[in-house]
């Protein structure tokens, strides 16, 4: 169906847009302006991200106003003002440096919504070392393998995870890894495995951030491909200029505002948009430990008077199935904007946020290689549902289509599909995939970043997500490759070969299935299925591992061997199945053909 723009109106919003008039704001947007909004390391010693995210508050008039406030499940609050923030974020960037830490050492982060966890990334940013966080519910494997590519030197993680996720027993396969501080230990375990609460106790207070290049690592964030392994992929110091400037003009920050950004810090957005972006505006941010429950969320809403919510389209459609009306049941008088990242945000959540909450659910596009927003829409703007927005300023996005010879044209007709593309050198663009220089140059052609969407312009400018290119799987907001989970049913005795695909869920986007050969001695059973789903928790973790199996003598592959997930998609789906020229034949059919 056709879905009518939302109109907006100035005079009914609550609070006067930081962004007003977009086109006049595009074409004179710079980015040297975002610069003179930040402060910038004294002496002129470059930028360092958790400087402009806690101390220059703290050394300023927001001193002490409170900057996060963390509820737990259990009830307990704890609230750090920016004076706080700085003073832990120093020690434990103190502790790094007594252990040998340095710049461009990676310090990795295993741990649900802990305020260790917050207090980790801003120290180890603050000693110009490289935060590389992980979700806390991938299990061993995926948490091993991060570790190496990334080469990490130092893992901070709970006690029940450590043993959990059996980091001993990978520690002789990890070279590099040298101490695990343990987050809620009270004494240390031996001289590798230490407490990290002793040694925030014997740490100064006091810190100097060393001289930072706008160029220096910062983050590596691992984004699963859809063949091989993991992706690490390096953001700088420089990237604070999106964050900061997409929170002022994406999310519509204000200083008194009480943001509440619901992604997890394993992954990109809680990261951006759940620790630097708020921060750097000075605003208070909510953190959540428990995971998704409707009445807390819509409580916490109620109780800590959010202003500016950030969340995702899986959270959104929970919402969405409850037999709940909100706005009858809690005062959420506060709550101004609503913004959703992670996937394509359907039309019918933002008429549901219409008529259930009075406000349009605002959707906006980026990557984990992007690093901030791209494209928004923003809060003077119409919304048109269904649609990811505009691009931000200082951010020329485009329709390419990719033509012989390494080149693209730009689509310049509307309502045309073809790759989303933009023009290098935003500030948080990704600046490599660690040890992988080649796959890395693959993602530029003809002076353009190819994103891996397809997507389509319309007349007004605004971009609308048709898919992507590629076969990787959004699951409950989480990017899972095929290849890994693959990998994992393999190690199984009785599996020979897995294909594994996404499948549509009106609930989590896409649910993880996997089709399963098994070796000669196995025959398919109902018993056999559930040890397999168990063995893929265990190996994956929850968010990783497959959901659906489902058991085929022999997967469709190509004649070099490579099993194509598209057929099995389109099989599964119903849809056609194309080009099927490089498909391997069976024996069968070979006899057939002879």
């Amino acid at each position: 169906m056709e879905w009518e723009p939302i109109h907006k109106s100035l005079q009914a919003l609550k609070v006067q847009p930081n962004l007003i008039d977009y086109e006049q704001v595009y074409r004179d947007f710079s980015w040297d302006n975002i610069a003179r909004e930040l402060d910038g390391l004294p002496d002129g010693r470059g930028i360092n991200i958790a400087h402009e995210a806690v101390d220059r508050h703290a050394h300023g008039a927001r001193r002490n106003h409170l900057a996060l406030r963390w509820l737990g499940k259990d009830g307990a609050v704890q609230d750090f003002t920016y004076a706080d923030l700085a003073e832990q974020s120093n020690r434990f960037a103190n502790v790094l440096r007594k252990l040998g830490i340095g710049k461009g050492d990676r310090v990795f982060v295993l741990a649900g919504r802990i305020p260790a966890l917050y207090i980790t990334v801003l120290g180890a940013l603050k000693n110009v070392s490289v935060l590389c966080p992980l979700f806390s519910a991938f299990g061993p494997e995926p948490i091993e393998q991060r570790l190496k590519i990334g080469d990490g030197k130092i893992l901070v993680t709970t006690e029940r995870l450590f043993k959990q996720r059996k980091i001993a027993e990978m520690w002789e396969r990890l070279p590099s890894l040298e101490f695990v501080l343990l987050t809620d230990a009270t004494a240390h375990v031996n001289e590798d495995i230490l407490s990290l609460p002793v040694l925030m106790a014997e740490a100064s207070p006091e810190f100097t951030i060393p001289p930072t290049d706008p160029e220096d690592m910062a983050l590596l964030h691992f984004t699963s491909g859809t063949t091989g392994r993991p992706k690490g992929a390096i953001h700088v110091h420089k990237a604070v200029y999106v964050h900061y400037m997409t929170a002022k003009y994406a999310l519509d920050l204000h200083p008194d505002d009480i943001f509440w950004c619901t992604a997890d810090p394993g992954w990109v957005t809680g990261i951006s948009y759940g620790i630097s972006a708020p921060l750097c505006h000075g605003v208070t941010t909510i953190v959540d430990e428990a995971e998704f429950d409707a009445e807390r969320w819509y409580r916490i809403l109620e109780e800590q008077k959010v202003t500016v919510w950030y969340t995702a389209p899986t959270a959104i459609r929970r919402l969405m199935r409850m037999e709940m009306e909100p706005l009858k049941q809690y005062d959420l008088s506060h709550l101004r904007f609503i913004a959703s990242v992670g996937e394509p945000l359907n039309p019918e959540a933002v008429a549901w946020g219409m008529k259930m909450l009075k406000l349009p659910i605002h959707d906006n596009w980026w990557q984990t290689e992007t690093g901030g927003i791209m494209i928004s829409n923003f809060v003077a703007m119409d919304v048109r549902p269904g649609s990811m927005g505009r691009p931000i300023p200082g951010i020329e996005a485009a329709i390419v289509e990719k033509l012989e010879g390494e080149r693209v044209r730009v689509v310049a007709e509307p309502y045309v599909e073809g790759h989303l593309a933009l023009k290098p050198g935003w500030p948080s663009m990704f600046r490599g995939y660690l040890h992988d220089e080649e796959r890395y140059a693959k993602c530029f052609v003809d002076g353009w970043y190819i994103s891996g969407d397809l997507a389509e312009l319309d007349e007004d400018g605004y971009f609308w997500f048709i898919g992507r290119a590629d076969d990787i799987i959004k699951t409950a907001g989480h990017m899972v490759g095929p290849f890994e989970v693959e990998s994992a049913l393999l190690e199984h005795p009785a599996v020979a070969e897995a294909g594994v695909i996404g499948v549509p869920d009106p609930m989590i986007g896409e649910v993880v299935k996997a089709f399963v050969s098994l070796k000669p001695s196995y025959k398919p059973s109902e018993e056999l299925r559930l040890e397999l789903l168990g063995w893929g928790r265990t190996k994956l973790g929850s968010a990783v591992a497959p959901k659906m199996i489902e058991f085929q003598d022999n997967l469709p592959k190509t004649r070099s061997g490579k099993i194509m997930r598209r057929l099995l998609k389109a099989r599964e789906l119903g849809l056609p199945e194309g080009d099927v020229s490089t498909l391997e034949k069976s024996a069968e059919e070979e006899k057939v053909t002879q």
